[in-house]
């Protein structure tokens, strides 16, 4: 009897880090930061830069620069092991956390642009104010509910 179950998982791996790439290149990230973001999580190990550029068939730059982009925004950790001389990467420690984090400071510079705009809007005009203090006021109650889903994955 022959164990499918390998072959179906690394279709499943592949399948995962495929759609996680496309998911980070429709937020406006690189595909390649998503798919590493995605080996990361799909595997839970500690994973060489070597091991990245070859499992995923990936330049050594294209793997820099998007491991450098994830470290920056606290969703992977670079760890050094010793006698080795290249990087190792793993997930950190609150990934989705700190996702979010990213979101509510996005949510929040929106706010604050938009609020800039409404304090130049002239007190003679109450229907621009209205609409442009609505928008405002959608923005922060988005930056409240995010806020709250990182409380809720604590």
């Amino acid at each position: 009897m022959t164990d499918t179950t390998t072959g179906s998982l690394d279709e499943v791996r592949s399948d995962f880090i495929e759609k996680v790439g496309l998911i980070a290149q429709n937020e406006g990230l690189p595909r390649i930061a998503g798919r590493i973001f995605a080996l990361l999580v799909f595997d839970g190990d500690v994973i060489s830069f070597g091991e990245i550029t070859e499992t995923l068939q990936v330049s050594r730059g294209s793997v820099s620069s998007a491991t450098r982009l994830l470290e920056d925004r606290g969703l992977i950790k670079r760890v050094g092991k010793p006698g080795q001389r290249q990087d190792f990467f793993r997930l950190a420690d609150n990934p989705y956390q700190n996702m979010l984090g990213a979101v509510v400071t996005g949510l929040e510079r929106a706010r604050d642009e938009i609020g800039e705009t409404l304090q130049r809007v002239p007190r003679d005009r109450p229907e621009i104010r209205q609409r442009v203090q609505n928008y405002a006021r959608f923005y922060e109650e988005m930056g409240r509910a995010v806020s709250q889903s990182i409380e809720n994955l604590k």
